[in-house]
């Protein structure tokens, strides 16, 4: 499997969307669209940034009674993504839900993986406010552990804990991983970080970088080089 950087869109409008995109004339990166962006601007801002060459990680992490994430997964498989994402927290039974909604009837369908905890929570969070007892890493194991016998593709963690996952899951079990920071910036709300570089090292498929790229001097410099330290 070839690693890749997804940038993440994580803009309010289109027109923020595409003065960004429209700074890249020679490489189409692969692109992230998140809440923020999807309610603004609905299905339509997803069939123009696949028109324009870009593969789509659509993350909208999905987390609901199995019937209706079914049901939701079958609409968002009809957007031609290439990847989307629900929470692990929502049980195997739920997982195999969706996975079942977004094949489409040829068999195709993106890819599906599962968020296991949110970089922006830490273990004392977890434990305080979720009263979830067990470390944050045995929680992230377990909720891939289940995502893997849903039939899902691999999970979203933190580059900390992806080649934990690959060990527990197999090597080819994908881990995409957002909390990533060039060495000399700054985190931002995030508080399980890690840089391009050492993603790669730990075993990261895909990285997801936002700030750092999005609201770089020039983001297209700022993309390659996340490139050449992850991927090169």
């Amino acid at each position: 499997m070839g690693k890749d950087v997804i940038i993440a869109c994580d803009f309010a409008s289109a027109d923020e969307t595409f003065r960004f995109l429209d700074n890249f004339t020679d490489e189409k990166p692969f692109v992230k669209i998140g809440m923020e962006l999807y309610y603004a601007e609905g299905p339509a801002i997803v069939k123009e940034i696949k028109r324009r060459g870009h593969k789509i990680f659509l993350d909208l992490k999905l987390h609901d009674i199995p019937n209706t994430v079914k049901k939701s997964m079958a609409v968002l498989s009809k957007l031609d993504v290439d990847m989307t994402n629900l929470h692990a927290a929502g049980t195997i039974d739920m997982m195999k839900a969706a996975l079942e909604g977004l094949t489409r009837e040829d068999g195709t369908r993106p890819i599906l993986i599962a968020v296991t905890q949110l970089t922006s929570t830490s273990e004392q969070r977890m434990q305080n406010e979720l009263l979830i007892n067990a470390s944050i890493n045995d929680t992230i194991v377990k909720y891939a552990q289940n995502a893997k016998e849903a039939g899902l593709d691999g999970v979203v963690c933190s580059p900390l804990e992806a080649g934990m996952v690959k060990d527990e899951c197999s090597r080819d079990f994908i881990t995409v991983t957002p909390g990533v920071r060039f060495a000399d910036g700054d985190v931002g709300d995030q508080v399980r970080v890690t840089t391009p570089e050492k993603a790669k090292e730990i075993g990261s498929d895909y990285i997801v970088v936002g700030r750092p790229i999005t609201q770089a001097d020039d983001p297209v410099a700022a993309y390659r080089r996340c490139c050449a330290e992850f991927i090169d």
